[in-house]
């Protein structure tokens, strides 16, 4: 397989022959206002800095040139955007998480819609829905419902995309049950100013590493939306004092890795 960190939670997963894109936001740098002004959460840091905080690091032909497939793990902005939803083509395999995410994508435009469920074929890739806990206790009622997926084929290692999620219960047992040889995780802390951490930090990283210490780890989500809480390089010295550096991967936006 071949992974690309693209920005923020996009990731383009090369698997058994087929071109994924996972949780598309492809708008320039600085499209969109500031997550936790008005916009239903809680306030959040960096109230003045526009999102995403960073340019796209390939062009936006190169990202969704011979897509077979988008992966969307739920819709939130940073999740699937407007400029998603604009350039790529409307007949594009789409697969989401529920019914609900279904009719909104199905709305945005696009025909060819299937949502995800524990045992979905496509050519001959076996994907698995996974659950997913956006963040702990009472934000969860407003960050709402998530999903991640493991990827399986013969020719292929297993691949687990865990999606927005904190380390919990559910992760531990898609580790055990599915045993991934490659995880991606959504690493970059990111929370309000209340409610605490919604995707995973760098203890949940650690977690996962526990759980399944043999396995390839990549952080993504990382410094490209208001509210970060963990930075690359605080996440790679963390790692350094935990003699783990060479088990989990944080890549720079563009960089790539053949697993």
């Amino acid at each position: 397989m071949h992974i690309q960190q693209i920005r923020n939670a996009t990731i383009i997963v090369q698997y058994a022959g087929k071109k994924f894109l996972i949780d598309p936001m492809l708008a320039e740098k600085g499209a969109y206002p500031p997550f936790g002004a008005g916009d239903g959460f809680p306030i959040a840091l960096r109230q003045d800095q526009y999102n995403p905080l960073v340019n796209l690091p390939i062009s936006l032909d190169e990202i969704i040139q011979d897509i077979d497939a988008v992966i969307l793990t739920h819709l939130h902005l940073d999740h699937f955007d407007e400029a998603a939803q604009k350039v790529l083509p409307k007949e594009t395999k789409m697969f989401v998480q529920n019914e609900e995410d279904a009719q909104e994508v199905q709305y945005a435009g696009f025909s060819n819609v299937e949502v995800l469920q524990e045992d979905t074929i496509f050519a001959g890739i076996q994907l698995i829905k996974t659950k997913g806990e956006h963040g702990r206790g009472e934000i969860l009622k407003i960050t709402g419902h998530v999903c991640g997926v493991v990827f399986n084929h013969s020719t292929e290692k297993k691949l687990y995309v865990a999606g927005d999620t904190v380390w919990y219960d559910a992760v531990r047992e898609v580790i055990d049950i599915h045993k991934p040889e490659v995880i991606v995780v959504n690493g970059g802390g990111n929370q309000f100013l209340e409610g605490g951490s919604i995707i995973m930090g760098k203890e949940d990283i650690y977690e996962v590493y526990i759980a399944a210490p043999k396995a390839k780890i990549i952080s993504v989500h990382m410094e490209a939306v208001n509210h970060w809480a963990l930075s690359r390089n605080e996440l790679k010295s963390y790692l350094i004092e935990k003699r783990i550096s060479s088990s989990v991967l944080v890549p720079d936006d563009g960089e790539s890795y053949t697993l």
